[in-house]
């Protein structure tokens, strides 16, 4: 007998911001994945679905190729996921089909899920509607997509000052900031280096998002960023590179 192929929709649900962080939530035959077909992580917890900005986009991990690759549906818990756990699966094309299996939660040693199978063309095209709908971005949280775009097409920029980018962050608890994460040095292939991570907070404005992320991709690639950043993090012998120790908490400022 011929299976159906199953239904996939993307919710995106977006609380108020001292209620959580905005998620997707894969709907698939009607069904909160999430919620109802995978309830809980480690303890009972509730499986949080992880944020449109990572998961979808043109180039978000999503989409489907014919090499799996593995995507992170959701966290559970304090957020560690070896202690309280995250939600992963391997997504794949296959033929007319795309299909999530290979699921695994870092914290719970059994973990057997069935295989899901859609079709590639009602599944794409859902990925793609969903990753163009804006209306759960705040105006920093666009500054901060747009900003990390351009910085990271400025590979150039950290590699003169030995730096790699974290990211940019913006919270909807903070809508008149964004924070600005990197790593010094790159590419640190050796684990026994010290290292430090550098952080700026930018004040964002209720100008055009666009004009403020290029006004301020231009403003940070003039020159060093470790000359402007605090430390904000790093190891525990990271004063051996020379910079301010102890580091900075960005949450108290």
């Amino acid at each position: 007998m011929t299976m159906e192929p199953d239904l996939l929709s993307l919710s995106i649900v977006c609380p108020p911001p001292e209620e959580g962080g905005v998620e997707v939530r894969p709907i698939v035959n009607g069904r909160d994945l999430l919620a109802d077909v995978f309830p809980g992580g480690v303890g009972g917890s509730r499986y949080a679905g992880v944020g449109p900005r990572y998961l979808l986009g043109r180039d978000g991990p999503l989409h489907a190729t014919a090499t799996p690759h593995e995507v992170r549906l959701a966290w559970s818990g304090c957020g560690v996921e070896e202690c309280c756990g995250s939600l992963y699966m391997t997504v794949r094309s296959d033929g007319e089909h795309v299909v999530w299996a290979g699921w695994r939660d870092p914290a719970r040693q059994a973990f057997n899920l069935p295989e899901l199978r859609f079709t590639a063309g009602q599944y794409e095209a859902e990925v793609l509607r969903a990753g163009e709908d804006r209306g759960w971005e705040w105006p920093a949280g666009a500054v901060a997509r747009l900003l990390e775009a351009g910085l990271r097409g400025r590979g150039d920029w950290l590699v003169r000052w030995d730096c790699e980018l974290e990211g940019v962050w913006a919270s909807r608890k903070e809508p008149d900031r964004i924070h600005v994460v990197l790593m010094h040095p790159r590419n640190r292939a050796d684990a026994d280096r010290p290292w430090l991570q550098f952080g700026m907070t930018l004040p964002i404005s209720a100008d055009d998002p666009s004009d403020q992320a290029e006004h301020l991709e231009a403003r940070l690639i003039a020159g060093d960023p470790r000359s402007t950043a605090e430390v904000w993090g790093g190891s525990h012998d990271a004063e051996q590179l020379g910079y301010p120790w102890p580091p900075v908490d960005p949450l108290s400022m």
